[in-house]
């Protein structure tokens, strides 16, 4: 086994130094807001305020996960784990995905009882709490940017924060409607849309997960195109057995069976393999097997046979 980690170490995908302050405030701030949200939802009668505090649940989740996982990743693989407890994130994923779907297909449901007859709802305080949801995800976007952002989790916090600023602003349009024009079926509408994003999150985070558990080879990468390349070096005759998956977000790994001409330097040839999936292709574990090609590689053959000498 080859790996390109310090020391000889596993590769640390989530640096050691990433500051973890900025996501604990970020998940006091959105903690608190979200009880806030709940409590005006169910005074004011708010459909969309309380889809948007189930939305913003899962940002405290996908928080949640970020403070787990750069704590998992920093410990050393111990016992049977030889890659630690990477793959928490991932199951972690597969909750939240499935959370998310069937949280929107109950707030459609009950969207779609209060669009006939619809009950009545304080535009005031639908408003007021929108903008102070807004005022609130761009506290807690400041925060997350001054993290580490190239922890992939973090990352993925960030934009996850963002995309509820969408949510708010529809909760907030549905407020202003609702005061202007007394059409409290907006309420219901805005829920709608929260419940559409809501999809559109939790089939994302099936479909990486579900990638990843099925050992899929990472949306960046081609092992067509990884073979080729290695399969150029001048001094490969075959490649073969190649892997390409991914153990969790921002963790590629590669195994393949390498054969090399004859007195050729094997370790040599790894070594210069290795160094080249790594510039190219930034896959940093990696398993190259290399052993010279048998016979039967370098000889040619003649496939079809010799019409003149098959005549006589």
């Amino acid at each position: 086994m080859h790996d390109h980690g310090p020391d000889g170490a596993h590769p640390q995908h989530i640096p050691a130094d990433t500051d973890q302050g900025p996501l604990v405030a970020a998940l006091c701030l959105i903690g608190l807001f979200i009880a806030v949200e709940v409590i005006v939802a169910v005074l004011s009668r708010s459909l969309a305020l309380l889809s948007d505090a189930a939305h913003m649940l899962t940002d405290v989740a996908a928080l949640g996960v970020s403070l787990v996982a750069l704590r998992l990743a920093q410990r050393p693989p111990k016992g049977g784990l030889t890659f630690g407890l990477k793959r928490a994130e991932v199951l972690a994923a597969l909750i939240s995905g499935a959370t998310l779907l069937v949280l929107a297909a109950v707030l459609v449901f009950e969207a779609v009882l209060r669009l006939a007859p619809p009950l009545p709802v304080q535009g005031g305080a639908v408003i007021a709490i929108a903008v102070a949801g807004i005022v609130v995800n761009l506290a807690v976007t400041r925060q997350l940017s001054h993290a580490n952002r190239r922890s992939l989790n973090i990352e993925a916090s960030f934009r996850h924060i963002l995309t509820d600023l969408y949510a708010l602003v529809g909760t907030l349009i549905a407020g202003i409607v609702i005061v202007a024009t007394g059409f409290e079926r907006a309420d219901a509408i805005a829920s709608v849309v929260v419940a559409g994003l809501m999809v559109y999150a939790g089939v994302r985070l099936l479909w990486k997960a579900g990638r990843v558990l099925l050992e899929a080879s990472p949306a960046d990468l081609d092992p067509e195109e990884i073979g080729s390349a290695l399969a150029a070096h001048p001094h490969v005759v075959n490649v073969h057995d190649l892997h390409v998956w991914e153990l969790t977000s921002g963790f590629p790994s590669l195994s393949a069976h390498v054969l090399v001409h004859p007195k050729d330097d094997c370790h040599a040839i790894r070594l210069d393999l290795e160094r080249f999936l790594e510039e190219r292709f930034h896959v940093e574990h990696t398993t190259l097997q290399v052993d010279h090609a048998p016979a039967e590689y370098l000889r040619i053959e003649r496939l079809v046979p010799d019409r003149d000498r098959s005549a006589h």
